[in-house]
């Protein structure tokens, strides 16, 4: 029986990803989590055998919980499921020791065989972003393809996402666990990267840009 630990801070969303783990015979929810800290908790109390996470959460990210789960030498397997685009976000989900990425839409469909490949030790993926990593790879692309939202670091990308959502400085600083002054120093970094202006040209942009996915 594999554990499951599922990650988001969307109650609803979780509830339904929950239901779906519980009705396959070799899956067993070991717990919910819907921030960074209380999953540290649960994966070092549960040890399950698979995350389902999203990237966006209560206190924290899941691309920055990856990354400090791979740093301490936890390579438990990572299934990202989001809303973002995976043109955007699953290269950085993988460079940061993700397993597999599905978008939220394809989510009912795809999520139980997503987990089970992932258990085998596969990578999943989208055939389109497959694709075009493989492509990245063969062409010798750059990570960063050179325009938009695309040059922005992950940091970056995690501060762009949460204007995009209307959280101030402040409350950016404490989900991301980051001062203030750092999430200014990465405002300033974004608006040069997308060359805009000033706060308010920022901030629209983002919330734009967050309203299109």
């Amino acid at each position: 029986m594999n554990k499951v630990l599922v990650i988001d801070d969307h109650p609803v969303y979780r509830r339904g990803m929950v239901s779906l783990i519980q009705a396959e015979a070799d899956m067993q929810l070991c717990w919910e989590a819907d921030s960074v800290s209380e999953a540290q908790r649960l994966i070092h109390e549960l040890k399950p055998d698979i995350l389902v996470l999203d990237l966006n959460l209560g206190e924290g990210s899941g691309l920055q919980l990856i990354k400090s789960l791979r740093t301490q030498g936890n390579h438990v397997p990572a299934l990202v499921v989001s809303m973002y685009d995976e043109t955007l976000f699953a290269e950085r989900a993988i460079r940061a020791g993700a397993n597999g990425y599905i978008n939220k839409a394809d989510a009912i469909s795809h999520i139980v065989p997503a987990i089970r490949q992932v258990l085998l030790g596969k990578l999943f993926l989208s055939t389109a972003m497959a694709e075009e990593l493989l492509s990245s790879q063969l062409l010798g692309k750059a990570y960063a393809r050179g325009f938009g939202e695309a040059r922005l670091s992950d940091r970056e990308m995690e501060v762009y996402m949460m204007l995009g959502q209307g959280y101030a400085t402040k409350r950016i600083a404490t989900k991301l666990s980051i001062s203030s002054k750092t999430v200014d120093s990465h405002k300033e970094h974004i608006k040069g990267k997308l060359g805009l202006t000033d706060n308010t040209s920022l901030i629209q942009h983002a919330v734009t840009w967050f309203m299109e996915r």
